[in-house]
């Protein structure tokens, strides 16, 4: 059995959580919106045609915002399409996935299902194909009151009230050359402050993401962040991170500590954003906008790219086991641990495309093992984040290096008193934690739950959907400030101090 410590202290903070950090995205790729959040003639869909089960396993996430409509999408994507009598709109193919798009669902639609759910919106604009004109006329469409072309069409279109979009995305992977009108570093920066500039003059209150490293292996990496930012820094309010992990030929430890590497790309992004701050002597600081994470086999996919042009093709479904989802929540401690700067987080995808829910056509909706660490994490992992420095066992892996068996964050909450989040990496052996919690005398009573099998290739599928589900332990015992915890070997847990 391994041994490991740690020390909870209210004086050691990070910063507050932005509720924005627990997002997520919907695209329309694949299932994820036809057949995923909208299905007509459902047997649970509400009268607009959205499945009434995919609505409610999304509130149970406690998801406050969501990426929209894309994602590789939006680089071909003409926003007017999707407005207007349904039967009127045009049918296109969609060249990002080799698709056949109807426009049942647009802009209109999406923002009503989002506000059903209770979730804002987070749109992103078409910097591919298109450019300032479409995005300053959405953003009168959506955000102007009335008395203007765009703004009395959404009237028209049944929406009385703007729908105040308040988080605006400035493109999506521009620098990736699979992306439609991909762009380079001066190219982009340039068109991004330009766009920028004239939505701001739509709607001076709208906060705007600026596209950074499609991921951090690009080889302009880094470069690409301070050549955007130089151009667009007083113009926008975040960069962009995008990050997707996967086990890799067996290598099952090292996949494990996969929130060691967005530890270093959240890292280095901040420090070339302070960079091109203080080289620009400019005042305000930018945030990090982390809006497309999530594990992603694509070496599986690989073999789905030669695709013939249909409608709702079955893309990138992933099944995840126990191991995807103590990732899955790992990421979201990593997440955590630099609040202070990640203020926004877009788990990519929300439905069917590597989701977190998983639906059949006519039939049931359900959660797959990664939903678990997410939901509770989003509803308890609200407040103050609190740095910790534990101390413990490590292992080699191939990929990162030496690395720590216990990874840990510690959100101090008003609800809760303090949740500590923490994954055991070790694959065969428990973890005995023991937390100094002194400095916080008034706790007196503490629970555990954790997410771990015997079988930790388990998954949750149609047939038996409750397969992987969080676990009460044992409740530790709190005594004089000090607690005891057990962790199963490769296992994330939840342990709250109240």
């Amino acid at each position: 059995m391994h041994f490991a410590s740690l020390t909870i202290d209210p004086a050691f903070r990070v910063g507050e959580v932005d509720p924005r950090l627990y997002g997520s995205f919907v695209e329309h790729l694949g299932r994820c919106v036809y057949e995923g959040i909208y299905e007509p003639g459902h047997p649970t869909a509400d009268p607009r045609g959205f499945r009434g089960d995919v609505a409610s396993l999304t509130r149970e996430l406690g998801v406050p915002i969501v990426r929209y409509p894309g994602g590789n999408f939006v680089s071909g994507y003409h926003w007017e399409d999707g407005i207007g009598p349904v039967e009127e709109r045009p049918t296109r193919i969609d060249l990002a996935w080799r698709t056949i798009e109807p426009n049942h669902v647009g802009v209109d639609e999406f923002q009503r299902w989002a506000g059903s759910v209770g979730a804002e919106t987070m749109m992103a604009v078409n910097l591919g194909t298109r450019g300032i004109d479409a995005a300053r006329s959405i953003v009168e469409y959506c955000n102007h009151p009335s008395g203007t072309y765009w703004s009395d069409l959404r009237r028209a279109n049944g929406a009385a009230d703007p729908y105040d979009i308040k988080v605006w995305c400035l493109g999506n992977e521009m620098d990736g050359p699979w992306q439609i009108g991909h762009k380079t570093a001066v190219e982009y920066g340039r068109l991004a402050a330009e766009t920028g500039k004239a939505m701001r003059l739509v709607d001076p209150s709208i906060e705007l993401v600026a596209c950074g490293s499609s991921n951090r292996a690009m080889p302009t990496f880094g470069s690409w962040e301070a050549t955007v930012l130089g151009s667009c820094y007083d113009v926008v309010d975040y960069v962009s991170l995008h990050a997707y992990y996967q086990e890799r030929d067996g290598d099952r430890g090292s996949f494990l500590a996969s929130a060691v590497d967005m530890d270093a790309f959240i890292e280095a992004v901040i420090a070339t954003a302070d960079h091109v701050r203080a080289v620009g002597r400019h005042r305000k600081r930018i945030n990090l906008s982390f809006d497309e994470w999530n594990v992603w086999y694509q070496t599986r996919f690989a073999g789905e790219k030669n695709l013939s042009i249909e409608r709702t093709p079955r893309l990138i479904e992933d099944v995840y086991s126990v191991t995807d989802a103590v990732v899955v929540g790992n990421l979201l401690i990593s997440l955590l641990r630099h609040a202070d700067r990640v203020r926004i987080g877009c788990q990519a995808q929300l439905v069917n495309v590597i989701g977190l829910i998983m639906t059949e056509p006519g039939g049931p909706a359900w959660r797959q093992s990664s939903y678990h660490p997410f939901a509770l994490t989003s509803r308890h992992g609200r407040g103050t984040v609190l740095r910790l420095e534990p101390t413990g066992p490590s292992y080699d892996t191939a990929v990162h290096g030496r690395v720590p068996v216990l990874d840990a964050v510690a959100v101090l909450t008003e609800e809760d008193g303090v949740v500590l989040f923490a994954v055991n990496r070790d694959q065969s052996q428990e973890l005995t934690l023991d937390v100094d919690a002194r400095s916080l005398p008034a706790l007196t009573a503490a629970d555990h739950v954790a997410l771990f099998d015997e079988d930790p290739d388990a998954v949750n599928d149609a047939t038996d959907p409750d397969r992987v589900v969080p676990r009460p332990l044992d409740p530790p015992k709190l005594d004089g400030g000090r607690l005891q915890a057990v962790l199963p070997p490769l296992s994330w847990n939840m342990i709250r101090l109240t």
